[in-house]
């Protein structure tokens, strides 16, 4: 049975992550997150203090970073220059540098093959923020999620509480506002819906009635694997 690929685009705060590892958990897929690849980059950006707003240093810092996938008992890691950077990468700095240089050509260039071999043999849960529209046009199912921005706020607020103990919500409100900014009108693959996605508004909806929307979308399908 062929196995589909499946995309969630949509801006921080919105719900992505949490609710595309529930659905690639329930679908019993590989869970793709591709904002942690350009934050991996902006990582090392950072930690070697290169300018994220100057194409010239980001090409040099492109062609000297080995950026891989691994697929680890059926969960996706990423890794940079052979150390897994985990937890690392989640930071609200490196976010915002990730939003940066996503905005660049030979970023996008160096870490798009990475994204399609990934899907490449389907069953596969991809999240980000051109995912539909850019990555994977052709995907089987797209869907688009939102929430109004003071929710996405709050939620960004309780993960990096329980994340590093506490978090400022003036600052988090600023990052997620400059990320906005920086995430719909950059030139090269602006946050958008495709056209054909499903959006999905779960500002006052729990992770788990956002996933049951979604598999009703899929059902009928056959993307469970199931007869």
């Amino acid at each position: 049975m062929t196995k589909k690929v499946i995309t969630i685009d949509g801006p921080a705060g919105a719900g992505k992550s949490t609710v595309s590892k529930a659905l690639a958990d329930r679908l019993k897929y590989l869970y793709l997150d591709t904002g942690a690849l350009y934050r991996a980059l902006a990582f090392k950006a950072l930690k070697k203090n290169i300018d994220v707003n100057h194409p010239g240093e980001l090409a040099g810092l492109c062609s000297v970073t080995d950026v891989v996938l691994k697929n680890i008992n059926g969960k996706m890691t990423v890794w940079v220059d052979g150390e897994d950077v985990g937890e690392k990468i989640r930071a609200e700095e490196v976010g915002l540098a990730a939003s940066t240089i996503s905005a660049y050509a030979v970023v996008r260039e160096k870490l798009l093959s990475l994204q399609r071999e990934a899907g490449a043999d389907g069953g596969i849960v991809a999240e980000g923020r051109d995912m539909g529209s850019v990555v994977f046009p052709d995907a089987d199912f797209k869907f688009y999620l939102d929430a109004d921005l003071e929710e996405r706020i709050r939620r960004r607020c309780g993960e990096l509480a329980c994340r590093t103990g506490g978090a400022e919500p003036s600052s988090v409100s600023r990052d997620m506002r400059a990320r906005d900014e920086q995430d719909t009108n950059r030139k090269i693959a602006p946050l958008a819906a495709a056209p054909d996605a499903v959006i999905i508004d779960s500002t006052s909806l729990t992770i788990p009635q956002v996933v049951e929307k979604i598999l009703e979308h899929l059902s009928g399908a056959s993307v469970s694997g199931k007869p």
